[in-house]
């Protein structure tokens, strides 16, 4: 006899919560096409009710004992919470990684480094809330003047279905750290770990409010938060669409926004690269997580003089590949959704009738279930800079590459699709390595490597339809925090 799918609920003051609605939405594995579980269908009530709790927990509006508990905390009592927090993620890691990997499809290994990922976002930040200081300015004689980093109040924040774990902690730890009180609204795709850390959080002393999770459609849940007047700051990842919708919604009540919205990443290879050591970087940019990752080294750009030679070697890694069900933990699992496995499909459909040369494909293994969304890592060779394939986004295993010939024409084709996140340089070449890090138009530029590894403590955000806004590091601190200017007359 088949088990009825887990239902789940909303968290709201520190409480599971049935939505208003009663209504739910399915969850399906990504291995096999399956619904293992049930989400609850929230929707504008229920947003408000998250946002009435946090502003409780915020300034104490109400007449609950724990009111504003939150908001009158000091610095140093909310990264005690922080650390915590992350202490009880790192403990939970195993329980967390394998319901991530189920819910998104990511293998095993990926999920797991996610999970440490989110303690180290916890951990960062609970060192940094008492660290976020102002400074003095001076000023005219019988003048005093000194600036204050206040924190905004309530705080939006719309999470994607790639990498949930990640970018919660990015967004929300820094925010709590902050000071502010969170309302999130997850991606139906992919919020089951989110509600555990939500859970874990309340475990670490997180005050009823000051966290709230709202599961259900981005249309009806996101657009409330959106849209809601108890809101002072939104954070939203996703596409870029979206993102124009989410920050027409904000502005219809002035409230501030920060957008990361994905990118068409170019990793550039000069002839004097170390060819070996980019290789597997070159690979890993566009395989992890199945290439649906926002900075996902999507294209490559290789000098003239060695393209045939990388493209060879780039071959035959590829043909290597193997994709299969997450708990098989080989070099990606199956696309989240049928609805991305056809949007990657068309992308590929499109390749194929223009003519666009596959270099190498990757394979996926027998065993995989048939209802699985799998698609096997793909190389497109000699890509027309001007075609579709190497202009929008993928979020798929699709690495498009082309040439150039010399320093001005790298440049020009790496800065020329509307995306500006990420860039990659390979070159010894000091000179040339200062030179284009300044002339790439990208939120960030890693020389030699890609990535560095996530970077907890990097500045991250772009450029032109990448978004605007920097998370990560202390720019997201910044960013959560309204700055106050108060002048002192004395004399």
């Amino acid at each position: 006899m088949l088990q009825a799918p887990e239902r789940h609920s909303l968290f709201i003051d520190n409480e599971a919560i049935a939505p208003a609605s009663g209504d739910s939405l399915p969850v399906i594995d990504p291995s096999d096409g399956r619904v293992f579980a049930q989400i609850a269908r929230g929707a504008g009530a229920d947003v408000d009710r998250a946002v009435r709790a946090a502003r409780r927990a915020f300034d104490g509006a109400g007449t609950e004992p724990a009111a504003g508990l939150w908001g009158r905390a000091d610095a140093a009592q909310r990264g005690r919470v922080l650390h915590r927090w992350a202490d009880l993620v790192a403990s939970q890691r195993e329980t967390l990684a394998t319901v991530e990997s189920r819910d998104t499809g990511k293998p095993l290994a990926q999920a797991r480094a996610d999970a440490v990922a989110l303690a180290r976002y916890f951990e960062f930040y609970a060192g940094a809330a008492d660290k976020l200081h102002g400074q003095t300015i001076p000023y005219r004689h019988g003048y005093t003047v000194l600036t204050l980093r206040e924190p905004h109040g309530v705080t939006g924040h719309i999470i994607p279905w790639n990498y949930p774990m990640q970018i919660f902690g990015r967004s929300v730890g820094a925010a709590l750290a902050a000071g502010n009180a969170c309302v999130v609204k997850p991606a139906e795709d992919a919020c089951l770990s989110l509600l555990r850390v939500a859970q874990l959080g309340a475990e670490a002393g997180l005050p009823p409010g000051a966290l709230n999770l709202v599961t259900g459609l981005g249309a009806e849940a996101g657009q409330a938060l959106a849209e809601h007047p108890g809101i002072d700051h939104i954070s939203f990842t996703g596409s870029p669409d979206t993102g124009r919708r989410v920050a027409q919604a904000a502005a219809t009540h002035h409230c501030p926004v920060t957008l990361e919205l994905g990118g068409k990443s170019p990793q550039l290879v000069f002839a004097d690269a170390d060819i070996e050591a980019a290789l597997p970087v070159l690979v890993g940019a566009i395989v992890q997580n199945a290439g649906q990752t926002c900075s996902a080294g999507s294209r490559v750009l290789i000098e003239a003089c060695v393209h045939d030679r990388v493209i060879g070697l780039l071959a035959e890694r590829f043909a290597a590949l193997r994709a299969g069900p997450a708990h098989a933990d080989l070099d990606l699992g199956p696309l989240v959704s049928r609805r991305q496995y056809q949007r990657v499909r068309d992308f590929l459909s499109e390749a194929q009738s223009g003519g666009l040369r596959f270099a190498a494909q990757g394979v996926v293994v027998g065993d995989a279930p048939p209802e699985g969304f799998y698609q096997a890592p793909v190389l497109l060779a000699d890509v027309p800079p001007v075609h579709r394939l190497a202009q929008e986004e993928i979020f798929g295993p699709v690495l498009a590459a082309s040439r150039f010939d010399d320093e001005a024409h790298a440049v020009a084709l790496a800065n020329g699709t509307p995306y500006g996140l990420v860039a990659g340089l390979w070159t010894r070449d000091g000179a040339r390595q200062l030179r284009l890090a300044r002339q790439l138009r990208a939120g960030q530029v890693f020389v030699n490597n890609y990535g560095a590894g996530g970077g907890v403590e990097l500045p991250f955000g772009g450029v032109g339809r990448s978004g605007y806004g920097r998370e990560k590091g202390f720019e997201a601190l910044y960013a959560f925090t309204a700055l106050k200017t108060v002048a002192l007359r004395h004399d």
